[in-house]
């Protein structure tokens, strides 16, 4: 994708390839890495999704698509799904139009900017674990010190302290000599419960107790 690797975080650049812009409406500290889909309109599909902005129950997606393919792409969208949900359109584009999802944006923006910073500083008071990514997304990636606790005992912790968190082997097709770590979401908490959250991400990740 142009703006950072799943699920570590690094920016990568368009000359790399792109797999797709999961957290695009997401940057904390830089503009958005421009879509490759501008520069090559007629070689680029561009997908898009308000499941990051709004929510993914919505179901709403879009293609922009070269000129070739949309006759094909519409027939395969009937013949696999003739029932397209109506009234989720509507509002999402009343919503466009209107400047109120761009609104959204910006303030959803700020409060997770706040939230990540808010997570950032967690990690660091415990020795040997270590925040990656650049300031974009919905989760940071800790990796673990060598020789402290593995991944599977953190994350019994953390489920003991009623912290749902996912674990990086998992996503390696082979696990064996990966680092481990582990991804931290911020998004899902609300306002009132996120502090809480962190102090059960910290005491998870700092006790001395068994998993």
């Amino acid at each position: 994708m142009p703006g950072g690797q799943e699920p570590a975080g690094p920016l990568v650049l368009l000359r790399q390839g792109v797999v797709g812009d999961y957290d695009g409406e997401y940057r904390y500290e830089r503009q958005p890495v421009g879509a490759l889909q501008g520069v090559a309109p007629d070689q680029v599909v561009y997908c898009g999704t308000a499941s990051k902005t709004l929510g993914p129950a919505l179901r709403l997606a879009w293609m922009v698509l070269p000129p070739r393919l949309v006759a094909p792409v519409t027939l395969a969208k009937q013949r696999s799904d003739l029932y397209t949900e109506t009234l989720g359109q509507l509002v999402l584009a009343d919503l466009i139009t209107t400047h109120a999802y761009d609104r959204h944006i910006r303030a959803a923006r700020l409060r997770y900017r706040r939230r990540r910073e808010l997570l950032l500083d967690r990690p660091a008071t415990v020795p040997g674990l270590i925040a990656h990514g650049v300031p974009a997304g919905l989760h940071t990636l800790v990796t673990l010190a060598p020789g402290g606790p593995t991944e599977e005992r953190l994350l019994a912790r953390c489920a003991r302290h009623g912290v749902a968190l996912r674990g990086l082997t998992e996503l390696h097709h082979d696990p064996a000599g990966r680092p481990q770590g582990l991804l931290v979401g911020f998004a899902a908490p609300s306002e009132r419960a996120y502090p809480a959250a962190l102090d059960a991400l910290s005491a998870a990740l700092a006790s001395d107790g068994p998993a």
